[in-house]
């Protein structure tokens, strides 16, 4: 039986992990409004009716996280009508290439090699916590533009898990979004007719055995512990979130209350 995806989140064709961060609880008692703020995979192999579907939502702006190399290999967003499309790459073109090439073609006895005794978790958690502390322009000029008039507005990377979602939990982060809900909204990255569909080269059993996979799963997985690492950063290089905001993403208080004011209901 195939999994019902609520009307509210499309089964989009060629779109995977599409979702609306609507309804998400913040501290003090509101809510993220619904269609102010979406979140998705890429958009490059987005059919008609994806194209037609995502020209619905009024968007403003897409902000693309992805680097020249994820763009290379999957192709450019699909243009939508009157939509500002902003790339602001959250990884350095050049680090990784060489690891991601291994993972689309490496062997068993090459990727037990990157990727077992934990190193594939630990290789997340790294990249985490390296974006918090130094995508700190990036991430600024995100919440920037969003309190100026960027919304609605749809945040995506290659999956939509890693750097679409520190970037949407930095910005409900933003808001006073409660953390529980942002490592929740999070976490549904993991369904299955979300997740990124891993490309392998090779046979069919070689490349995709259940030992290959489970030494890739930390890479495609969403886990808690990657996010709570990035929050440690910020409590460990700020002190917490309003000195991360103020001091690292110099958001002043004035647009904070101008992001709850577009976001919030």
């Amino acid at each position: 039986m195939t999994q019902q995806v609520p009307s509210t989140e499309p089964e989009l064709a060629g779109v995977r992990n599409f979702r609306d961060v609507g309804g998400l609880p913040t501290v003090d008692g509101r809510r993220v409004r619904q269609g102010v703020l979406f979140r998705s995979g890429h958009l490059a192999h987005a059919t008609g009716e994806d194209a037609a579907f995502l020209t619905t939502l009024g968007l403003h702006t897409i902000f693309d996280f992805r680097n020249g190399a994820d763009q290379k290999l999957e192709g450019p967003d699909v243009e939508l009508p009157g939509v500002r499309n902003v790339n602001l790459p959250l990884s350095d073109p050049a680090e990784g290439a060489e690891f991601w090439k291994m993972v689309r073609d490496g062997d068993l006895d090459q990727l037990r090699e990157i990727l077992s005794d934990g190193k594939g978790a630990g290789r997340m958690i790294a990249s985490y916590r390296t974006i918090i502390k130094h995508r700190t322009a990036e991430h600024s000029k995100v919440l920037h533009a969003l309190a100026e008039d960027s919304v609605p507005a749809l945040m995506h990377c290659a999956a939509g898990k890693d750097r679409a979602g520190l970037s949407v939990a930095v910005t409900l982060l933003a808001v006073g979004v409660e953390r529980e809900a942002i490592v929740e909204d999070y976490l549904k990255s993991n369904a299955k007719h979300r997740r990124y569909k891993v490309r392998r080269s090779g046979s069919a059993d070689s490349a995709y055995s259940p030992e290959v996979m489970e030494l890739l799963s930390p890479l495609f997985d969403a886990r808690a512990e990657y996010l709570t690492a990035a929050f440690d950063t910020i409590e460990e290089t700020w002190g917490g979130v309003d000195a991360y905001l103020e001091k690292g993403l110099e958001i002043t208080p004035e647009t904070r209350e101008r992001l709850r004011e577009r976001l919030l209901g």
